[in-house]
């Protein structure tokens, strides 16, 4: 069973600069390959592979122009390579849009580093040897398995911290759970983030205090950030060190905010799906939400973005699998919310504003509850593995 851990690590200042230096060419690399696909196509017609483009980088380019790129890991180098030619593939099947450049202040780079020999990726209590890199230390003592077999890892930096993706083989053993001869059908929502056929119902974290406050400090940061890049671009002063060092802390603060406010969404959503696992269903039932075309009323996108659907989903398979609990899940275009949990027939008049189900047949209940039960009673479902 392979298993990936994500940890926090405290780098010295001299493995972060190379992990910076790594990051970097990764991010030059990977903006190289993307402009040379675009010059060749304008040109020649064609697409050039990643493994064209990485032989004609170590043979032609590397000779000719900016040999530091070797000073780093081949490795690195050659899957910053792979994702790209991997953006390219999903561009032309569809999937996707057009890769687009990664900029420096984004850090959405990573730096992938392969388990080359025995001695690489050596896992101790407190820390873990990373090839190139060396012995760092870990911020969490004990959070990895010492006897896991180590597949590969990867380094990345967020808001000012390091962190390290690890991939990992165990042999672990399904749990020996005895589960509930009974069903849950969860509806997802905005009002509040899930409401389940039991009557439980789960807040909307995003509605509480510290969420609003922290969104109000955001805005507050951005704003600043912005007035300080209209001003720096007026006056015009290129030379002038203490505008550009204000303005890398005013990034740096934004940063850590959207880094803080993601952690509280993230850390809801697997509470709440630990808590729905701990109950021992035999079966879940969840509906398949059109995310993508929820987003595009202008007045509710920024509500169902924060709600983390998808790591919700994704998060509460894995916790199933774990428990050999079946996963279901309904088509989209299943009235779950039309029709009645007790007789069956379908209101074609409901509105979204109608918080409250009435039927003809005086079944009168909360309309997310009423939902539920329907899932939970849907006969047609696939089943997620």
């Amino acid at each position: 069973m392979k298993k990936a851990y994500f940890i926090e690590i405290k780098p010295t200042s001299e493995q972060i600069a190379k992990i910076n230096q790594t990051i970097g060419v990764c991010r030059y690399v990977y903006n190289l390959y993307i402009s040379k696909n675009k010059e060749t196509y304008e040109k020649e017609g064609r697409f050039i592979s990643g493994y064209d483009f990485s032989k004609w980088l170590n043979s032609v380019y590397t000779k000719e122009h900016d040999q530091w790129i070797k000073e780093v890991s081949s490795k690195a180098v050659k899957q910053a390579i792979m994702n790209g030619d991997k953006a390219f593939k999903k561009f032309f099947k569809g999937l996707s849009k057009f890769p687009r450049f990664k900029k420096k202040k984004k850090q959405d780079v990573k730096c992938y580093f392969p388990k080359n020999n025995k001695m690489d990726w050596t896992i101790e209590r407190h820390k873990v040897k990373i090839p190139t890199i060396g012995w760092v230390r870990l911020k969490e003592y004990g959070y990895i398995h010492r006897d896991a077999i180590v597949k590969s890892g990867t380094i990345s930096q967020k808001a000012g911290r390091y962190y390290v993706s690890i991939l990992c083989e165990l042999d672990t053993r399904k749990r020996d759970v005895k589960l509930n001869n009974t069903g849950l059908g969860i509806d997802m929502g905005i009002k509040s983030f899930i409401t389940c056929s039991d009557g439980v119902s789960y807040k909307n974290i995003n509605k509480t205090k510290k969420v609003k406050r922290l969104e109000k400090k955001l805005k507050r940061e951005q704003r600043s950030l912005s007035r300080k890049y209209e001003n720096f671009k007026k006056r015009g002063e290129k030379t002038a060190t203490n505008k550009r060092v204000n303005i890398n802390k005013n990034i740096l603060r934004v940063q850590k905010l959207h880094v803080r406010l993601s952690n509280i969404r993230l850390e809801h959503v697997k509470g709440v799906v630990n808590k729905l696992v701990k109950t021992k269903p035999e079966y879940i039932t969840i509906e398949d939400l059109n995310v993508k075309g929820m987003m595009k009323n202008k007045h509710l996108s920024k509500a169902v973005a924060e709600q983390c659907f998808y790591t919700f989903k994704t998060w509460l398979l894995a916790k199933c699998i774990d428990y050999g609990i079946e996963l279901r899940q309904v088509d989209r275009f299943y009235p779950s919310s039309k029709l009645c949990s007790c007789c069956g027939k379908k209101k074609l008049d409901l509105k979204l504003s109608d918080r409250i189900y009435e039927c003809d047949c005086g079944n009168v209940m909360d309309r997310d509850l009423n939902a539920s039960i329907n899932l939970l009673q849907a006969k047609e479902y696939v089943v997620l593995t």
